[in-house]
């Protein structure tokens, strides 16, 4: 993944309610949701879903499928892996990371 795509994804989720449609495409796996679903599970109105969901498809976060006289859209599964491998590429320079309740706990 390249930087630029890299800013484009996080620009897109740091704003509240995409981060909510994004998690809940996420959880939805790989059947979806439609606008519909999605709407009324978060409790936003459907023009500004509608914008939403431009965004994060924008970014390559999610895509969209027309099945029947529905859209469904998924979380971009490929994209959200890229993204995770590009933000903890090299981490804690190819070490194991400790996770700081890990490095509290004295087992």
């Amino acid at each position: 993944m390249q930087e630029n795509d890299v800013v484009r994804s996080l620009a897109a989720l740091a704003q509240a309610v995409r981060l909510r449609v994004f998690r809940a495409l996420v959880v939805a796996g790989p059947q979806g949701l439609t606008p519909g679903v999605l709407a009324e599970q978060l409790g936003v109105a459907p023009t500004a879903l509608s914008f939403h969901l431009k965004e994060l498809a924008q970014a390559g976060l999610v895509t969209q499928e027309r099945q029947g006289r529905y859209l469904v859209y998924r979380a971009a599964f490929d994209t959200m892996t890229a993204l995770l491998t590009y933000l903890t590429d090299n981490c804690c320079e190819g070490a194991a990371c400790v996770t700081t309740e890990a490095a509290a706990c004295r087992c």
